[in-house]
């Protein structure tokens, strides 16, 4: 297997992304104004979806499969941990143990709806931006960077939202949909914002990494990791 001097990196930035976005944003919504509302974790979880479009672009599919099994299992791990931690009797002078829960007792619930979402949403970004790479002839980049965006975001909040607050009490059931349609606005807004940026670095990295992967005979099964 070829050896890279980057693609670690970028796996252990995109988990690290995806699991501070999925466990710290998703339980506060926030309001400027008139502005519609969103969820707080808009403000960094479009990151780990550039982080996906820059993984598929330089090294491909398969290995950005690896990746998103990682994310997977970071998250499931994070949510494992915080029932427990939250499960844990307090000590008596310890007085926060029901901010503690507000904080942290959906995150069973958020942390299983933000794992099915971003396993969908994430594979099907990855197989859009393969399958456009290929149609463009490596042209256009933003193109496909922008056009898998909206495709996997779109996944991504159609099923988050429901799946993690639906009567809850967090969220107004009537809510849902204008939140769901302004986290989605947001989230592609972000990925054209970096845009500039995600040039730069997959310029960089393919420089670096003398690899452009075209993922023309490329296993698109998302229940493997061989590359």
């Amino acid at each position: 297997m070829k050896q890279y001097r980057y693609y670690e990196f970028v796996m252990a930035a995109f988990v690290t992304v995806l699991i501070c976005s999925n466990l710290i944003g998703p339980a506060k919504i926030v309001q400027f104004g008139d502005w519609p509302a969103f969820g707080a974790g808009v403000l960094f979880f479009p990151i780990s979806y550039v982080f996906g479009d820059i993984l598929t672009e330089v090294y491909g599919y398969a290995r950005a499969r690896r990746v998103i099994w990682a994310g997977f299992a970071g998250l499931f791990f994070a949510s494992v941990m915080a029932t427990i931690v939250v499960s844990l009797p307090p000590a008596p002078f310890w007085e926060h143990q029901k901010a503690y829960e507000t904080a942290f007792g959906q995150a069973p619930r958020i942390a299983a709806a933000s794992m099915v979402a971003y396993f969908c949403g994430e594979f099907v970004n990855s197989f859009v931006l393969a399958k456009m790479k290929i149609l463009t002839a490596g042209r256009w980049l933003w193109t496909r960077t922008i056009g898998s965006t909206i495709a996997g975001e779109a996944v991504d909040s159609a099923l988050f939202y429901p799946l993690a607050f639906y009567g809850s009490g967090i969220i107004p059931n009537d809510k849902l949909p204008a939140i769901m349609a302004a986290q989605f606005v947001l989230k592609v807004a972000v990925e054209v914002l970096f845009t500039p940026l995600t040039y730069k670095i997959v310029g960089a990295l393919k420089r670096a990494e003398n690899e452009d992967v075209y993922d023309r005979n490329t296993n698109f099964n998302p229940f493997t990791l061989k590359t």
